[in-house]
């Protein structure tokens, strides 16, 4: 599946980068879906205009701040400071003697919002909101901003990687699989409108760092997972131990085109820095999650929907489940999943 070819997806909220790359004043540029973008943080709030000035084509994520337009901050062009709002409409022409008059169009706007600290897009008018993730008001827990990167990797690839039980035994043999016990448990998948609820449970080994994490001296412990996802590409999956302990992982793989994704992972935990150092918690997570991306960036990228061009078991429900939700949202606005021409 091409996903900046199937349009409905251009109609939901991905996060794209920390609210605090707004911070320092200046444009940030970014590439969603194929489309070049430009971020500031304007006056009521964040802001994301198409990144190309409707006069000559310049980059508008050149330019700067005009602070002197009425309800500004506006974007200016760096080639003949025209300025743009929030909106997308021109708010100033330096040149002109009437500025304005009769003037018509503008740059096209996104829709841009602020939630969890982090600068959230949609290209299109939404047809679901930003994912709510309970555990981000909840007394007691924590936010630890993990990461912010490229992978080469489409976000089908890493949800199905995030739900699939099966490959903890072989990915993460290093960091808390049981490579003696490759049989995963099974999982129940309780239906929802923005996605599903995958439950199940996980034995592990507890090594170097997790211990201390965890504490425990215990060489293994069992989590209990609740994997929430959200079409069509994040996931915030649930982790309780029998310490008590509870680790939220919220991930987010956001498209650049067919081939990468911006990958945005935080976590939230109900303890304290003095009982975890946020380092050695991103430390840990780091580990896994780039044990993860070795294998996923070495898979194939144009993931199909349907059943019959890769080879399925038992495990592999909770990835099959999202194909067939992506389908029937592509079925449902009239689209057909774009593929790459196969070969005969």
């Amino acid at each position: 599946m091409l996903a900046t070819k199937q349009k409905v997806f251009r109609r939901f909220w991905y996060p794209v980068m920390p609210k605090a790359h707004l911070a320092g004043g200046k444009p940030v540029p970014f590439r969603l879906m194929g489309w070049d973008i430009v971020l500031w943080q304007a006056k009521d709030g964040p802001a994301a205009i198409a990144d190309q000035c409707p006069h000559r084509g310049a980059k508008l994520s050149l330019g700067f701040l005009d602070h002197e337009v009425p309800d500004g901050p506006a974007l200016a062009c760096p080639y003949h400071g025209w300025a743009f709002g929030a909106d997308g409409r021109c708010r100033k022409v330096p040149q002109a003697h009437e500025p304005l008059r009769g003037m018509k169009g503008g740059a096209k706007r996104h829709h841009a919002a602020e939630r969890y600290g982090w600068i959230w897009v949609a290209l299109e008018d939404p047809i679901a909101p930003i994912p709510d993730i309970p555990e981000a008001a909840l007394p007691g827990f924590r936010q630890i901003d993990e990461f912010h990167e490229e992978w080469a990797v489409p976000g089908l690839r890493l949800m199905e990687n995030s739900f699939d039980m099966a490959h903890l035994s072989y990915v993460h043999a290093e960091s808390f699989g049981i490579l003696a016990e490759p049989r995963p448990a099974p999982v129940e998948i309780e239906h929802k409108p923005w996605g599903f609820v995958m439950r199940g449970e996980a034995p592990v080994t507890n090594k170097g760092v997790s211990k201390e994490l965890l504490k425990t001296d215990a060489e293994r412990t069992l989590r209990v997972i609740e994997g929430r996802w959200f079409l069509p590409f994040m996931r915030a999956s649930r982790i309780d131990y029998p310490t008590g302990l509870t680790h939220v992982l919220v991930t987010a793989a956001t498209p650049i085109d067919d081939r990468r994704s911006m990958i945005c992972q935080w976590v939230y935990r109900n303890d304290t820095e003095a009982d975890a150092p946020a380092e050695k918690v991103i430390a840990f997570d780091r580990q896994v999650t780039n044990e993860d991306r070795l294998i996923l960036e070495s898979s194939s990228w144009d993931v199909p929907l349907s059943m019959s061009e890769e080879l399925h078991m038992p495990s592999d429900k909770p990835g099959i489940e999202m194909r067939r939700r992506l389908a029937a949202l592509l079925a449902e606005h009239g689209e057909e999943e774009a593929r790459l021409p196969r070969e005969e």
